[in-house]
C-alpha cells in the first residue's frame, strides 16, 4: 500500500505551528510524566513525519511503505525541524519519525534540563540508547531498535577556500580566526552540535546563519558562489564534488555517531505490529545504502518515493502485491 500524501504539507505545518507553539520550547510538564506514559496503542491510520531534507524524506517514504504493507493507512507530514515535529510527535499529530540516536538524546536532554545541560550521548551506542529511552519514555515516546545505518552532521567548505586558507580540519578553521557565515537550518543557532559547538570546541566564529536548510542545493550553492563560507550537511552527502565542496574533518569529535532509529508515539503506534514492520528496514539498511539513496535523489533527480520503494523491492521487503 503506498503512502497517502496530503494535498500539501503547508496547511498541516501551519496547524502545528498554531497549536503547538508553546510545546516547541517546553513540552509536557515533567510533573505530569505518568500521564503521558500510556499503554501501547495501534491506530489504523498513522502519520509519518519528515524533516524536509532528502534523507529524512527517504526514510519517511520507506517507513510509510512498510507500515502500509503491514495494513496501516499512512500519510507523510513534512515539518521543517525538530523544534516543531518533536512536540507534534508527543501530541500524536505525527505518529512515527526517523531520528538520529545521539543527536535526539542530547536534544531531549537539553529540552528537559536547559541548553547548557551536559551531553548524555556517547560514542557507545548502548549508553546513548539507554539515555535516549530514559528521556523519551516520560514524553509518551517509544524508541525502537537502532538500525545499521549511521549518519552525523558534517561541515563543508569550497575546495578553493580550503586551499587558500590551508584548511583540512575544523581545528584549522578555528585557528585561522576567519569569520564564517554558515548555510544551515535556522535552528543551528542554538543546537549544541552546530554553531554553539563550533564555537566551544573549535573557536569558530559563526557570524551569521543563512537559513537555507541542512545540505540543501541552495545551501551548497551559497558556499559554491562565495555567499557563505561553510555549509552544514551530513556524512552521507554524495553531491559535494558537484558543488566543488570538501568536508572539514571533525578532528575533535564534536559529532557523535548517529544511528538511524525509529521513534513512535506510544499511544498511537507503540504496538508490536508497527515495530515489526519498521524493524524490517533496520535489518538491511546500511550507511552505504543511505548515501546511495541520497545521491539518487540529489544528483539523479529521482523522486524520494520512487527511490524508497525501489530500494525496498530490491531488498525483498515488498511483495509483488504490495508493489
Amino acid at each position: 500500500m503506498s503512502a497517502r500524501r496530503t494535498p500539501g504539507p503547508y496547511p498541516l505545518v501551519l496547524l502545528l505551528v498554531l497549536t503547538l507553539c508553546t510545546a516547541c520550547t517546553s513540552g509536557p510538564a515533567l510533573e505530569n510524566r505518568d500521564a503521558v506514559t500510556v499503554p501501547p496503542g495501534d491506530s489504523h491510520e498513522l502519520s509519518i513525519g519528515s524533516a524536509g531534507f532528502t534523507e529524512s524524506e527517504l526514510l519517511a517514504q520507506m517507513y510509510a511503505a512498510l507500515l502500509g504493507a503491514a495494513g496501516y493507512q499512512t500519510d507523510i507530514v513534512t515539518v521543517g525541524n525538530r523544534e516543531l515535529y518533536e512536540p507534534a510527535l508527543e501530541a500524536g499529530q505525527i505518529d512515527v519519525v526517523a531520528e538520529y540516536a545521539a543527536t535526539f538524546a542530547d536534544w531531549l536532554n537539553a529540552k528537559e534540563k536547559g541548553p547548557h545541560a551536559a551531553p548524555v550521548a556517547a560514542p557507545d551506542l548502548g549508553t546513548t540508547m539507554a539515555a535516549l529511552r530514559r528521556l523519551a519514555a516520560p514524553r509518551g515516546l517509544t524508541v525502537l531498535a537502532p538500525g545499521r545505518a549511521v549518519d552525523r552532521n558534517a561541515f563543508a567548505v569550497s575546495a578553493a577556500y580550503a586551499a587558500e586558507h590551508r584548511l583540512r580540519t575544523l581545528s584549522d578553521l578555528g585557528r585561522a580566526k576567519l569569520p564564517v557565515r554558515l548555510a544551515a537550518g535556522d535552528e543551528c543557532v542554538r543546537r549544541p552540535f552546530c554553531a554553539p559547538g563550533l564555537k566551544k570546541t573549535y573557536g569558530i566564529e559563526v557570524t551569521a546563519i543563512d537559513p537555507k536548510g541542512v545540505g540543501t542545493t541552495p545551501a551548497k550553492q551559497a558556499v559554491q558562489d562565495g555567499q557563505d563560507q561553510m555549509v552544514l550537511t551530513t556524512g552521507t552527502d554524495a553531491t559535494l564534488d558537484r558543488f566543488g565542496l570538501v568536508l572539514l574533518t571533525d578532528d575533535k569529535k564534536l559529532q557523535n555517531a548517529d544511528y538511524v532509529v525509529p521513534v513512535v508515539n506510544r499511544a498511537r503506534a507503540g504496538s508490536a505490529r508497527a515495530a515489526a514492520a519498521l524493524n524490517r528496514l533496520n535489518a538491511v539498511l546500511t550507511t552505504a545504502d543511505l548515501a546511495d539513496l541520497d545521491e539518487q535523489v540529489d544528483s539523479w533527480r529521482r523522486l524520494p518515493a520512487d527511490v524508497a520503494r525501489n530500494y525496498l523491492k530490491s531488498k525483498g521487503l515488498l511483495t509483488e502485491k504490495e508493489r
